[in-house]
């Protein structure tokens, strides 16, 4: 298997006002690779800092964050931003797609900034709108799209660039029930059949459970692991 993350003394404080704020106080994992990840909490526990820090999208205050062999936290802004494009995918709870492009264009988005030629990002894009499931969707603009629909573009899009680790935050957090249990019967799917890793934060314990590994937290410390290793 192998790790593809691991986290070790992980802080990160915060001055409000006199007061230091412990957003995550300590906190230490790992994820295989191949493994779907949820790291649940409620909304203030930390996870989305958490989330924020194993993206390279803020600094811990101290601790180390090994992703795919290299310690992030010690890289410069422009060492990340290389190493998002390179090894990471984003899914997010708003979708964030471009309403003028169509769910092919969307797809394909992240390719054209790696400079990849168009006849090439459209077959890439094509083949995920197709694992997707939404091949007949792909002339649609977001509008013309459900939020289930919108929300498989945006697995789509995390996707085309074959990352090793998708990042998704609260990516059902506006899809209705049987919409969510689609798109995570979808991520399930891409972790099997993709081999991606998966670090999924949600407030919904329903949800977390269908990861392979759950890990709870809340006032910026880690009350339990269950998964793989640990059961």
């Amino acid at each position: 298997m192998g790790k593809v993350i691991e986290v070790k003394e992980l802080y990160k404080l915060y001055k409000v006002g006199d007061e230091i704020v412990r957003a995550l106080n300590g906190v230490d994992f790992s994820v295989n690779k191949g493994e779907f990840c949820s790291i649940v909490g409620t909304s203030g526990s930390g996870k989305s800092t958490l989330l924020n820090m194993l993206a390279g999208l803020e600094k811990p205050t101290k601790g180390q964050i090994m992703i795919a062999g290299k310690s992030i936290e010690k890289l410069s802004e422009e060492e990340l931003i290389a190493f998002r494009r390179d090894h990471v995918g984003f899914i997010f709870q708003s979708f964030q797609l471009l309403s003028s492009l169509n769910a092919l264009e969307n797809i394909a988005l992240p390719l054209s900034f790696m400079g990849m030629a168009k006849d090439k990002r459209e077959k890439k894009a094509k083949e995920m709108i197709q694992l997707v499931g939404l091949a007949k969707h792909q002339k649609h603009l977001p509008t013309q799209m459900s939020g289930g629909q919108q929300q498989r573009v945006g697995v789509a899009r995390a996707l085309v660039v074959n990352p090793d680790i998708i990042f998704a935050d609260e990516p059902t957090g506006n899809l209705d029930s049987n919409t969510s249990r689609e798109i995570m019967d979808l991520m399930k799917k891409v972790v099997k059949e993709q081999g991606k890793t998966i670090i999924m934060v949600t407030h919904d314990d329903n949800l977390a459970k269908e990861a392979d590994k759950i890990i709870r937290i809340k006032d910026g410390n880690i009350i339990s692991i269950k998964g793989n290793e640990e059961d």
